[in-house]
């Protein structure tokens, strides 16, 4: 196996050498991000499709007609659409999680699949159902042979539901202080772990005092599941919290079971040292770019503080200066205190940029003012770096958890026609491309995806589905339904994309340029935002119009002369007068405006 990876990996050419140089200098924020679920986007080998396993869904986890089991997509299909996504734009593809997967888990009459990657079992290989290590070596060298970034969705969080507990099966969560450590079941239980200072004195001397696990209940492993879970590390219930179920709120928000996925107890070094092995193998043996960090808030924040810089140390030494690590930070609010303290406290590079995908919705797809994002950009302040820092946030607008823009168009507006519909989402698609933070698209946004809500709602085939509740949805820009394979490029939303990734990419002040609010209003209206080159001082003005009705207004600029429209339309040829330009914008139209001369 060894030996077919590194093959795989060696199937970069001297000219694929010469341009990974390239790639390899550009910053996080340089990149335009595609986001695919592998068993989601296309089925490039049928004969995986069932991961090797055999017997019905319920032992294979296979079932293209349900929309929470595996589809079939693999890894062999998203490397041999690499060329699609290229034209769409995308520098980098983030790949959800492809290791092993328990196949399926769930209470008897409720199961689901592992299709997603986030039940896992073995963090060192790749899922059966996806392929094969070898064909993931496969994709990294075929994305880097194109000069395009792999970032890996990783969790360190949770494993696959495999302990259970004897008291109980939906377990509610026990506090540390009604459950404390050294009492078996409750203050009133039994003397147990002496010694034991608790899970806030992180050390190797004091975890090793930990050695009954029957302080919250009393955790057991199943028969048959002993060696479930690999490395074998993972296999010891003393590594786990073992106290229930969380409601994602204060002491369990990070002490509890996800939904009843094992909870790692992530404050033992031994959990630390272990996840920074298996995670600085995946990058020492297949050269990744970056990692995308499931349920990051969930982890207690010395956790982070020891991880990254190991990480980035691993990747350094492979040659990679740019690491790109964010952390998703589910706070769906537009204040973004929430996500800051994660750059400040755990020491993440950066985060999912959920306020501004909030910002978004309630401006486009809702009515707020844009005012909103004067308090997305002020916020800007609080990330650790500040307003640089936040050029690296990845934003986006939709994704496969929290559901797709248009789906949220469409319910804010329902007596919307399918043109406004339509009018809207490309409105947020020009506000992400050109506003700072790291453009993030996800898989069938381009070719006019709808959902029908979030979670296994949003997340529809590209290839043909089988799916019935998704081949009934109403898709924008075409008359097709996901029955059919979407691999297109004559969709208006992927024509759009991919000509706001070339200005983008083209334009240095819409990757690392700093930001100037220049016009927001209380009510539905003007939006007008500078980016400025800092190498240059070239100023690109964005204006977006996100009311129903034209706009005719005057707009601060820094420079003077003439003025070229780059993308949208509505951007006057020449300033009004030194620092003004008149932008005309139809409604919820936007324009890219180039101000002057490069200075």
């Amino acid at each position: 196996m060894k030996s077919i990876i590194a093959g795989a990996l060696a199937a970069l050419s001297l000219a694929g050498a010469a341009s990974a140089q390239e790639y390899r200098a550009r910053l996080p924020q340089d990149e335009v991000i595609y986001f695919a679920l592998p068993d989601r986007f296309d089925n490039g080998d049928p004969a995986n499709d069932r991961g090797g396993l055999s017997g019905d869904r319920l032992r294979t986890g296979y079932d293209p007609t349900a929309k929470g089991f595996y589809h079939g997509g693999d890894l062999k299909g998203l490397t041999r659409r690499l060329d699609y996504i290229a034209a769409l734009g995308a520098t980098a593809i983030w790949v959800g999680p492809i290791f092993r997967n328990k196949p399926v888990q769930g209470p008897k009459g409720q199961e689901s699949a592992g299709y997603h990657g986030y039940w896992i079992t073995d963090f060192e290989h790749v899922d059966p159902h996806f392929g094969t290590d070898a064909d993931f070596a496969a994709l990294v060298a075929a994305a880097h042979a194109r000069g395009m970034k792999v970032y890996m969705d990783i969790i360190v969080n949770h494993t696959a539901d495999v302990i259970r507990y004897r008291e109980c099966g939906d377990c509610a969560y026990r506090s540390r202080a009604d459950y404390p450590y050294r009492r078996r079941g409750g203050v009133n239980g039994s003397a147990i772990n002496p010694g034991f200072a608790g899970d806030q004195v992180q050390t190797a001397a004091n975890f090793a005092k930990l050695t009954d696990p029957t302080y919250a209940y009393t955790p057991y492993i199943p028969k048959g599941e002993e060696r479930a879970k690999s490395p074998t590390w993972l296999n010891d219930v003393l590594l786990y919290h073992n106290r229930g179920n969380t409601t994602f709120r204060n002491e369990n928000s990070e002490m509890g079971d996800f939904v009843g996925l094992d909870d790692l107890m992530t404050e033992n070094p031994r959990v630390v040292t272990g996840m920074i092995d298996i995670f600085g193998g995946w990058v020492d043996r297949f050269g990744v770019d970056g990692f995308r960090i499931d349920t990051a808030r969930h982890v207690n924040p010395e956790f982070w503080q020891a991880f990254v810089p190991a990480i980035q140390a691993r990747a350094a030494a492979k040659g990679i200066p740019n690491f790109h690590i964010f952390g998703e930070v589910a706070a769906d609010q537009l204040d973004p205190g929430p996500l800051a303290v994660h750059t400040r406290v755990d020491r993440l590079p950066a985060v999912l940029d959920f306020a501004f995908r909030r910002a978004v919705l309630d401006t486009v797809a809702g009515t707020r003012g844009t005012d909103a994002f004067e308090t997305l950009i002020a916020g800007d302040a609080l990330y650790e770096g500040g307003a640089a820092a936040a050029e690296r946030l990845p934003t986006f607008v939709s994704n496969h958890d929290n559901g797709r823009f248009a789906f949220f168009v469409r319910q804010a507006f329902p007596k919307a026609d399918d043109a406004e519909v339509l009018k809207r989402t490309m409105l947020a698609n020009a506000m992400l491309l050109t506003l700072r933070g790291v453009p993030t698209i996800y898989s069938g946004d381009e070719q006019g995806f709808t959902g029908d809500g979030g979670d296994q709602d949003a997340r529809e085939d590209m290839f043909a589905s089988r799916v019935a509740s998704y081949n009934d949805n109403r898709l924008l820009g075409t008359d097709t339904t996901t029955a059919t394979a979407h691999f297109g490029e004559d969709n208006p939303l992927f024509r759009q994309i991919a000509m706001l990734a070339r200005v983008r990419r083209a334009q240095p002040a819409l990757t690392r340029g700093r930001t100037l609010l220049r016009a927001r209003e209380e009510t539905p209206g003007l939006l007008a935002v500078s980016r400025v080159d800092p190498a240059t001082g070239r100023e690109i003005l964005l204006a977006f119009n996100t009311a129903t009705t034209p706009l005719d207004r005057l707009v601060e600029v820094t420079g003077a002369g003439s003025a070229t429209t780059l993308a949208g339309e509505g951007c006057a040829a020449q300033t009004a007068a030194p620092g003004s330009l008149r932008v005309r914008l139809p409604a919820l139209g936007y324009a890219v405006c180039a101000i002057g001369a490069t200075r």
